[in-house]
């Protein structure tokens, strides 16, 4: 790659790609999927994210190439409940991240980000002298109520926010949707934030985990994105939601246009100016394998 401008934004790429039982090999520049019905190649320039389930194996050289063209690698186990391990593209400039930590360092700004992260998700400004406690308490109140429009609307019963991580099985089906749909955010999130330059662990709201800024970004869209769309898909396949949540929430990624929407957020809440931007636009180049969340999401206070 000798012009780093070549490469596509992040906002024209397909949003992720699940593999398993398969082999995947490198063909020029993309990526060949070797299955029992036959063979398939993606252009590894137009993936943001791969994501391998049991029974795959992939080359060195494939991982080359969708590790230069920025996109994230995720390794999981069956129907992606659990994850392992990813690999990951970052920028070649630092600018995005010391923004985020100088954010995140000084406790007026953190407390400023913080708000606008409620004020994204809330749509309006917010009353001025609100504390903290307060604006969680709103928060939690429209996840409630997000979750008992869904309910009644799509005639699904609902008893609350309830998983066991050690028993998959345990947890009803809206409740094993709702959590295959939000990891799958989160992965876009992820790949969205390295492919910014920015850190996944220095989160404003989360805090203590490697991907405590995954889960802030994350957090803007559920409601408006893998709420909706877990009630719906289970209340159109109740035997076996969440192998059809996958297909459905790509489809309605890409309608609602959520990849143009991920960094332009992110930049807002450190208040970049266009230029900053364009520093961001340059490009990426490969990065290290860090370990992912071993749980299928993280719980948050908005599951009530």
């Amino acid at each position: 790659m000798k012009d780093l401008h070549e490469l596509p934004k992040l906002r024209d790429s397909l949003s992720y790609l699940y593999i398993e039982h398969a082999i995947i090999e490198r063909q020029d520049f993309s990526v060949e999927v070797i299955q029992e019905t036959g063979r398939t190649h993606v252009p590894a320039a137009n993936l943001c994210v791969l994501m391998l389930g049991p029974g795959t194996s992939i080359t060195h050289a494939a991982v080359k190439i969708l590790a230069d063209n920025g996109c994230t690698i995720l390794w999981g186990g069956e129907e992606m409940t659990r994850f392992y391990a990813a690999g990951v593209g970052e920028t070649r400039r630092a600018y995005h991240v010391l923004k985020q930590a100088e954010s995140f360092a000084d406790a007026t700004k953190h407390e400023e980000v913080v708000r606008r992260m409620y004020m994204s998700r809330f749509g309006y400004e917010l009353e001025h002298g609100l504390s903290l406690q307060q604006i969680r308490g709103m928060e939690g109140v429209r996840i409630k109520k997000a979750y008992q429009i869904a309910s009644q609307k799509y005639n699904i019963p609902w008893e609350g926010r309830r998983y066991d991580r050690n028993n998959w099985e345990k947890g009803d089906s809206i409740n094993r949707t709702l959590s295959t749909a939000n990891a799958l955010l989160n992965s876009i999130c992820h790949a969205a934030i390295v492919s910014g330059g920015y850190s996944p662990a220095l989160g404003f709201i989360h805090s203590g985990h490697q991907l405590s800024f995954v889960f802030d970004i994350a957090d803007l869209y559920k409601v408006d994105i893998t709420i909706p769309m877990a009630f719906q898909i289970t209340a159109m396949h109740p035997e076996n939601p969440e192998l059809f949540i996958r297909p459905a929430l790509r489809e309605h990624m890409h309608a609602v246009k959520l990849l143009d929407r991920i960094l332009p957020d992110i930049d807002a809440l450190f208040e970049l100016n266009n230029e900053q931007i364009r520093i961001r636009e340059e490009g990426k180049m490969t990065g290290l394998y860090e370990p992912l969340w071993e749980g299928v999401m993280n719980e948050t206070e908005e599951e009530l």
